[in-house]
């Protein structure tokens, strides 16, 4: 757009990046096509001189993979300091795929991961489990607490990566970007934030001081159950074009082009979604929080979470995103059985509402104990607010909740 007045996040999310091929098509086409063929020789000698102006092969590069990757890159550096560089992104066929990526670039053989005690399960083991066979050690902070990282970082100079979730999953603990920042790029190490949760819409860590930031797309980004991927992104273009161009090409974790033009169409009313989505987590969440039957409720808008004011500073709303605690197994599953409404599921950010047990579903793959160190009680239950009518959600917990 013309003009020095930079576009709102709602146009940015419908426009940038968008593919106008001159067939007179409003909406980008897919393309769905392995290959791309070159009219002569002189061609592929133009190409083989700069790759990044055409394409050969779809796990090189597609141009609705291009789109969507732009697009998200341009939400992600919305509102940056002109002076800052602009991010890139690229697209992967999950959060995993896209999460390894991003870890795998910033650590090597002999490198040491610090991150938080509670994340994604998969995430988890990931870290814990399959990086270690690679020579890539770990340790793990409560909450990424200031004191322990620094004294970690401290003793741990082969540190090159802090990941971090904000706000965790599923415990809904809110971690200090700027800080975590701070201390890592004191001690050499960068900062890779897992911003699934809040979405470019509510957080962008980039201008936080992170490095990288990862995303599953299958969630709020593309909003609509329809589909597996992944994005990283950074302004860090060496990073960019060497380690994470490499690696999504030599791994092979490409998404495909209908999986591109999908999440494109979601990504055009993400602003519009998340004011919505939040505006019933936060009814909700009141309502949870005030109901005799429940022990705990973990929202960040709620004005006794321990971390209220840090997500107010550094989140623009409080995300679609809550966790209640019922006491018990069985008390959680009586509740999940009397459900009507509520979707029991596994992910999150649809537009309908889904409701799962983390200690049997997502997290099931982490051991007992390291759940019970994060916080995950076998009566956690964890809600992804959806697009309904409010009062029709809580109808359906109520009832539940007897």
């Amino acid at each position: 757009m013309s003009g020095e007045r930079r576009p709102g996040i709602a146009t940015e999310s419908i426009h940038a990046g968008e593919i106008h091929d001159g067939s007179g098509a409003h909406i980008a086409p897919i393309y769905q096509t392995s290959t791309f063929t070159f009219s002569d020789m002189q061609a592929v000698a133009e190409w083989a001189e700069d790759p990044s102006e055409g394409y050969i092969y779809s796990r090189g590069g597609n141009p609705g993979r291009a789109a969507l990757a732009a697009k998200l890159a341009a939400l992600e550096g919305h509102g940056r300091d002109p002076d800052v560089a602009e991010p890139l992104a690229e697209i992967f066929s999950s959060g995993m795929a896209a999460i390894a990526a991003a870890l795998m670039g910033t650590a090597k053989a002999g490198n040491h991961i610090i991150t938080q005690q509670v994340l994604y399960g998969s995430a988890d083991h990931l870290i814990s489990e399959v990086l270690p066979q690679y020579g890539i050690t770990n340790s793990r902070i409560p909450g990424l607490d200031p004191d322990l990282l620094e004294e970690e970082l401290q003793q741990r100079p082969n540190a090159s990566v802090v990941y971090l979730e904000t706000p965790a999953n599923p415990t809904l603990r809110v971690i200090d970007i700027a800080a975590t920042a701070r201390l890592a790029h004191e001690h050499g190490a960068r900062l890779v934030v897992d911003n699934t949760f809040a979405t470019p819409v509510l957080q962008r860590p980039l201008q936080l001081g992170a490095d990288v930031v990862v995303h599953s797309t299958t969630k709020y980004i593309n909003g609509h159950g329809t589909i597996i991927g992944g994005a990283v992104v950074s302004t860090d273009r060496d990073l960019m074009e060497t380690e994470v161009a490499s690696l999504i090409r030599f791994t092979g974790g490409v998404p495909s082009p209908l999986d591109c033009w999908l999440t494109n169409l979601g990504l055009k009313t993400l602003p519009l979604r998340m004011a919505r989505h939040c505006a019933s987590a936060t009814a909700i969440a009141s309502f949870l929080d005030e109901h005799d039957a429940i022990a705990a409720t973990h929202y960040p808008g709620l004005a006794h979470h321990p971390q209220h004011q840090l997500a107010r500073a550094q989140m623009s709303d409080f995300g679609a995103m809550l966790a209640f605690d019922l006491g018990t197994y069985e008390a959680a599953t009586e509740f999940l059985d009397r459900l009507e409404l509520c979707t029991l599921a596994v992910s999150l950010g649809n537009l309908d509402t889904l409701i799962e047990h983390p200690a049997s579903m997502t997290h099931r793959v982490v051991p007992p104990e390291e759940r019970a160190a994060s916080g995950i009680t076998d009566g956690l239950i964890r809600l992804s607010v959806g697009l309904e009518d409010p009062e029709d959600i809580i109808a359906d917990l109520a009832r539940a909740l007897g």
